[in-house]
C-alpha cells in the first residue's frame, strides 16, 4: 500500500516516475483504514534531495503511511527555499500534541561540533525528550544517531584521523532481530563522516545491542533492547550520485578530500558507481515500518501510557 503524502510535494513526480507507491491527501480521505503516521525531522541542508531519498525507501512496503515533514526553526536553512518550508513543514509547536507511530531523524553536517554548540540543539533534545511519549519508535541516522546516543545514554562520539567516506562492507552480527530479517550475512552502506561513536561504551551498555558492523567503518546498527530506538551510523538512504557530488563539490572548492572508498570503479572517476547498498536500504526500511506496525497500538493515544 502506498505512502501519503502532499498532492504537489516535488518529490511526487520524481518516485511516481520510478514507480513508488504514492497517494494523495484528496484520495486517502475516502479509505477507510488506519495508516502509520510517520514524522521526519529533515536537518539536512538540502531537503528537497533527503526527504525524495527517505520517502523513496518509505514506499516500497505494502503499508500505508502518512508523512509529516518536521524542520528546526532556531536553523535558517540556506539551501532549500522558504516557500518549500512554509508550505510542505511544520514546527514543533505545530505538532508537539501530536501522537506519530514513527519519527526519522536524519543526518546534519555538523558532526565536528560538539552537541551543545549545535544552534538547534535546545530544541532538538525537547524533540527528543517529546519522542518518548508521543512516538512509538525513533529511527535516527548518522549524526542524529550520534546525538541520539549521545543524549538518550550519554554516549559521545569521537573524531576521526580522517573522513570516513565512501561504501563500506558490513555484516549481520544479531542476525535474529526483526531489522535484520532477510539480510544478506555481508552487506554494503555509504559513510560520510568525521567522526564516530564510542563502541565500547555501546557494547558495555545493558539496553543497547549492535545489530551489524563493519571492521573498517565500525558499527552500523545499533538498538535499544526495548525494540523502539534505532540508531544507523551511515548513510543507507543514499542516492547512487550523493557521494560524488560531494566529493566534486569539496574538490571543486579546493579540499584536500580523498576519493571515496570502493564507489567509483577502477577509482576513475569518469566511472557510472554502482547503487550495490539499495536492496539492503529497502529492506532496513521495509523492516523498521513492519516493527512498528505489529507493535504500535491501534489508539496511538496510548502511546502516553508507554512512555519509554
Amino acid at each position: 500500500m502506498p505512502i501519503n503524502i502532499p498532492d504537489s510535494l516535488p518529490a511526487k513526480d520524481i518516485l511516481e516516475q520510478e514507480n513508488i507507491y504514492l497517494i494523495t491527501n484528496e484520495r486517502a480521505k475516502h479509505q477507510d483504514i488506519r495508516p502509520l503516521k510517520i514524522i521526519i525531522l529533515n536537518l539536512m541542508p538540502k531537503k528537497i534531495e533527503t526527504e525524495t531519498q527517505l520517502l523513496r525507501l518509505l514506499g516500497n512496503t505494502p503499508l500505508q503511511i502518512n508523512i509529516e515533514l518536521l524542520q528546526t526553526v532556531s536553523h535558517v536553512s540556506k539551501n532549500t527555499n522558504q516557500e518549500h518550508l512554509l508550505k510542505f513543514y511544520k514546527t514543533f509547536n505545530d505538532i508537539k500534541d501530536e501522537y506519530f507511530d514513527g519519527l526519522i531523524i536524519t543526518g546534519a553536517p555538523v558532526e565536528q561540533m560538539p552537541f551543545e554548540e549545535v544552534d538547534y540543539w535546545d530544541e532538538l533534545t525537547t524533540i527528543f525528550e517529546w519522542s518518548k511519549s508521543h512516538v512509538y519508535s525513533t529511527f535516527h541516522i548518522c549524526w542524529g544517531a550520534q546525538a541520539g546516543l549521545y543524549y538518550h545514554y550519554g554516549i559521545n562520539k569521537i573524531p576521526l584521523e580522517e573522513k570516513m567516506f565512501g561504501i563500506f562492507p558490513h555484516y549481520v552480527t544479531d542476525a535474529n532481530h526483526l531489522l535484520m530479517r532477510g539480510f544478506d550475512e555481508l552487506y554494503y552502506v555509504p559513510h560520510s563522516r568525521h567522526t564516530t561513536i564510542d563502541e565500547d561504551a555501546v557494547l558495555n551498555h545493558p539496553r543497547l545491542r549492535i545489530l551489524s558492523f563493519s571492521d573498517i567503518s565500525g558499527a552500523n546498527i545499533i538498538a535499544d533492547k526495548n525494540g523502539r530506538y534505532f540508531f544507523v551510523c551511515g548513510h543507507s538512504e543514499y542516492d547512487r550520485r550523493t557521494l560524488a557530488d560531494e566529493y566534486f563539490r569539496d574538490k571543486d572548492k579546493g579540499l584536500d578530500i580523498k576519493m571515496p572508498y570502493n564507489y567509483f570503479p577502477n577509482n576513475d572517476t569518469s566511472n557510472r558507481p554502482p547503487f550495490i547498498w539499495r536492496g539492503h536500504a529497502n529492506l532496513m526500511f521495509k523492516n523498521w515500518l513492519n516493527i512498528v506496525y505489529q507493535h504500535t497500538p491501534f489508539d496511538i493515544t496510548e502511546l502516553k501510557n508507554m512512555k519509554i
